[in-house]
């Protein structure tokens, strides 16, 4: 079963809701605003897939910090197929944090690893993503600018 971590791998021990209210009353008592993205990336290592989704948790003008879950799938998958899995993470884990979101009015940003460019493989699932994200209700953030799955993601998939 996948568990929550911090950035540097240690279990969080309780909902990813819990850590995130705990996080967010230590900041504004601080004076800060946080900024929530979700992002999911994959990586196919033989006849396993790995996959790690990541909420970053911006704090404006202070840097930021990040939670990250991983799933290990056997099997193969198309790209299509592999792309559209990683935002089902995403939306499950913008699910667990739903609550918290909708009570503090927290901006809230699902990136996708997809480009708008056509010359890129990912765009094959561009259209799908964004119809399957904002659909769901979140913002839609594609690359370059999804720093989330591109990047922090990313890199827990090795």
């Amino acid at each position: 079963m996948a568990v929550w971590r911090n950035f540097h791998g240690h279990e969080v021990g309780r909902s990813i809701e819990e850590v995130l209210r705990s996080d967010f009353h230590r900041l504004r008592e601080q004076g800060y605003d946080i900024r929530l993205c979700v992002g999911t990336d994959s990586h196919v290592h033989g006849d396993w897939i790995q996959f790690a989704t990541v909420l970053v948790v911006i704090v404006k003008g202070n840097g930021g910090f990040m939670y990250v879950k991983k799933h290990r799938v056997r099997g193969s998958m198309s790209l299509r197929e592999r792309i559209m899995t990683e935002i089902a993470y995403s939306i499950e884990a913008a699910g667990e944090i739903q609550g918290f979101v909708e009570q503090y009015n927290i901006a809230l940003e699902i990136h996708a690893d997809v480009n708008q460019n056509p010359l890129f493989p990912s765009h094959v699932s561009y259209h799908d993503a964004l119809g399957y994200i904002v659909g769901m209700g979140y913002r839609f953030v594609s690359k370059p600018d999804a720093f989330a799955s591109s990047v922090c993601a990313d890199r827990f998939c090795h």
